[in-house]
């Protein structure tokens, strides 16, 4: 059975209401699943894990929260080669780049090796029933990539 990590950063509960429904979804999949907030997890986790997908919301002009600032930069050390990862966020499309956090996490993963299995996620604010339809749609096809 495949094991994924759904690791996020949420101020407001939208990014965690994803992580949520990913969660449902990788399940529904098959897959075994932890779901954590980056605070209380290690870089080095990442490496016990056959799929990795890591959300946070977008802070101001397309900046990542500053509570996952650390975890973002001690990840430079990890060899992700021969993971499936995706990436997801929530924002809000008044700022000049809506969700930039999904595009950095996803660039991150890329330079450590991981293959992009899924496109990273957008979500303006909190996710609405169909969003939360599309978010389980991201867990069940990172799962599925685990066992093609």
């Amino acid at each position: 059975m495949p094991k994924i990590i759904v690791l996020y950063t949420s101020l407001t509960g939208n990014t965690e209401e994803m992580a949520e429904s990913i969660t449902a979804g990788a399940k529904e999949a098959g897959a075994e699943v932890v779901a954590k907030e980056a605070f209380d997890a290690s870089p080095e986790e990442l490496l016990t894990y056959d799929g990795i997908i890591i959300g946070a919301y977008t802070w101001g002009d397309g900046e990542l929260p500053d509570e996952f600032l650390d975890f973002y930069e001690d990840m430079d050390s990890l060899n992700l080669a021969g993971r499936k990862a995706a990436a997801f966020g929530s924002g809000d499309s008044s700022y000049p780049i809506f969700c930039a956090s999904v595009d950095i996490i996803e660039e991150k993963l890329k330079a450590l090796g991981a293959e992009i299995v899924a496109e990273g996620l957008k979500v303006e604010y909190s996710p609405s029933g169909d969003e939360k339809e599309t978010c389980k749609a991201l867990g069940r096809q990172v799962a599925e990539a685990l066992q093609a």
